[in-house]
């Protein structure tokens, strides 16, 4: 399978993209949808949270990013803060895509995904006591799953919307992220000049 950056953007613009919940009751943050590999098998770069005592997210997967400070200049300038901060990746390595929309938390956080192109030029380094480590999941596997589960044209519930992949399972927001981005590039794999498998 190989994705064109092209593909991508026009898959955005051709869906409607969910948008950020009305009433100020939710935190903002964000995290970046990292794709690379992209000529090859396109993967996507995920973390595993530490497995600390009390953390509403313990040993969850979820996508490098976090909350947006006041002192951030909007919610894209907070995404690209976060990936340097987490995983050591520099703005000038990822290739800004666009936004796919807002998604929201059970613990009250709106969180709005950012893809982009990640070059591999970085070297990824991350705090153990934060991230257990970083997997790198191919595109192809989550699209089989989704096909397989079913998954296309439907939102199941959260107790059968998971991504299984080697030893982890991919649930909750991170899985709903994962479901919306399947569901937006679907119509790609009919096209040739957009995806090959």
């Amino acid at each position: 399978m190989t994705i064109t950056a092209s593909c991508l953007k026009q898959s955005l613009h051709d869906t409607i993209l969910p948008e950020p919940p009305a009433g100020d009751g939710f935190k903002a943050a964000c995290v970046f949808l990292l794709i690379f590999n992209l000529d090859k098998r396109p993967l996507i770069l995920a973390i595993q949270k530490a497995d600390n005592e009390g953390y509403p997210w313990r040993n969850q997967m979820a996508l490098p990013g976090g909350h947006v400070d006041k002192s951030d200049t909007g919610h894209l300038n907070a995404a690209y803060r976060e990936l340097e901060e987490e995983v050591n990746i520099p703005p000038e390595h990822v290739e800004f895509v666009g936004s796919m929309g807002h998604f929201q938390t059970i613990f009250g956080r709106d969180v709005e995904v950012f893809i982009g192109l990640w070059n591999e030029k970085s070297h990824v380094v991350y705090d153990p006591a934060e991230i257990s480590r970083m997997i790198k999941i191919p595109i192809d596997h989550l699209v089989k799953t989704h096909q397989q589960e079913n998954f296309a044209g439907r939102m199941p519930d959260v107790y059968t919307l998971i991504y299984p992949y080697e030893d982890i399972t991919i649930w909750g927001l991170t899985a709903k992220i994962l479901h919306f981005f399947i569901e937006m590039m679907l119509p790609c794999l009919k096209n040739p000049d957009c995806i090959h498998l």
